[in-house]
């Protein structure tokens, strides 16, 4: 028993379950494959993902997704450290004041309170929490 993702003229995508390829392709030359919503005969078999992994394969991927990922992060500290002014303990106090236009807005990034996060929810203003890591000086380890 084989199963085959398909997809028909119309978009819509389906499985089919054959007893092996051969099968599959006769009962599409006959017209007998339906798609289970529009009930078109016109039906093509999607590529379905497979993947084969080895101890040795997976190791290295997860390497190479490790590394992606602290490539990632350093790229998003480098561009809020150079696009966003740092107003540290103040974040609430500066948010609020632009959001009520007695500052002009610019971009902001410091640290906020549970009690902070409440107020600003309450205010209407969306804030986006970001862990930054530690730069190299502030490294102590």
């Amino acid at each position: 028993m084989i199963v085959f993702d398909l997809q028909c003229i119309n978009g819509h995508t389906f499985e089919g379950w054959f007893d092996d390829g051969q099968t599959f392709e006769i009962q599409q030359e006959q017209g007998k494959i339906l798609c289970p919503v529009c009930e078109t005969s016109v039906v093509t078999r999607k590529l379905s993902p497979i993947a084969v992994r080895t101890s040795q394969g997976a190791a290295a991927q997860s390497r190479a997704r490790e590394e992606a990922a602290v490539d990632l992060a350093a790229k998003v500290s480098a561009f809020i450290e150079k696009n966003f002014e740092n107003v540290g303990q103040n974040f609430t106090r500066e948010a609020l004041k632009m959001h009520y236009g007695a500052s002009e807005p610019k971009n902001i990034m410091g640290t906020t309170t549970a009690e902070d996060d409440k107020v600003l929810e309450k205010e209407g203003i969306n804030v986006i929490k970001l862990p930054l890591p530690p730069k190299p000086e502030e490294n102590l380890n």
